[in-house]
């Protein structure tokens, strides 16, 4: 693969080939997202897919668990991925939030975000989640990535699909015991349309680049100057490298945004990091 280098936004120029960090863990067997922690150097939040434990977990680079946070308060149902982001617009405190998207089918009528706080250390702990319900204005959709801007706090969700990367919807009038709404901002697509079905997806702290996962490749979606999320509807979009993985369903920009890690479903998979070249 040939890169295409990013000029005039900030991050990496061209990125390295991916190298191997560690492996998933036997308790995240169903690895289906990563985000890094904003409060804590070197963590990265994961969680399993649908039909396991509502836990989400403290881990290193090499798959080490360095916590279990045991969640209470909801039930879900199939939660997809996960992100680190204001906890409400504006605030400097920061929230883990976990995508309740997954709808193979598009037959759920109403999905969930769930809102936690990232804790003060990383520790076994057990804690309660707040749950943010949501409707899509045009019907339901099966939805595996999940994005937050750092810089505004807006949430928007990117759909799974067959037609192409997917349809970026902005996720807004989140509260609990309420119901916000998703509305479609634009439809993201890769060159002559070569890929579709989308895993994940990660923001830069930027808010210039968004990557995006799917089974077999990883592309970078590319707007220098990118004040909004709908700015990246249209944008240049690119090869990035990846990694071969069993079940690729996890991506994560590092903390400070020079380089990302890739995750993977079943326990002893490579979990794979790429640095800036």
């Amino acid at each position: 693969m040939q890169q295409v280098p990013a000029t005039g936004q900030e991050g990496c120029v061209l990125y390295s080939d991916g190298r191997k960090t560690g492996t998933v863990p036997r308790q995240v067997p169903e690895l289906s997202g990563l985000a890094a922690s904003q409060r804590h150097p070197g963590i990265f939040w994961g969680h399993n897919d649908s039909n396991n434990a509502f836990e989400l977990f403290a881990l290193d680079e090499t798959g080490a668990v360095k916590a279990t946070l045991t969640l209470t308060g909801a039930d879900p149902r199939d939660i997809e991925d996960v992100a680190v982001g204001p906890c409400e617009p504006g605030q400097k405190a920061t929230c883990v939030f976990l995508a309740d998207t997954g709808d193979n089918f598009e037959r759920r009528k109403e999905v969930r975000l769930f809102r936690v706080t990232e804790p003060e250390s990383i520790a076994n702990a057990t804690l309660p989640v707040e749950a943010l319900p949501f409707t899509y204005a045009d019907g339901p959709h099966d939805t595996e990535s999940l994005i937050i801007d750092a810089r505004s706090g807006r949430i928007a969700v990117l759909t799974k699909t067959r037609a192409s990367l997917g349809d970026l919807y902005v996720v807004e009038g989140l509260k609990q015991g309420g119901s916000g709404s998703a509305t479609k901002l634009g439809t993201l697509r890769v060159p002559e349309d070569v890929d579709r079905l989308s895993t994940s997806a990660s923001l830069h702290p930027s808010g210039e680049r968004l990557l995006v996962r799917t089974y077999t490749r990883v592309w970078e979606v590319r707007k220098p100057g990118a004040k909004r999320l709908e700015d990246l509807v249209g944008a240049q979009v690119v090869e990035v490298p990846g990694a071969s993985q069993a079940q690729a369903e996890a991506i994560t920009f590092l903390q400070d945004g020079r380089g990302y890690l890739l995750g993977s479903e079943f326990t002893g998979e490579p979990l794979v990091r790429v640095d800036c070249r």
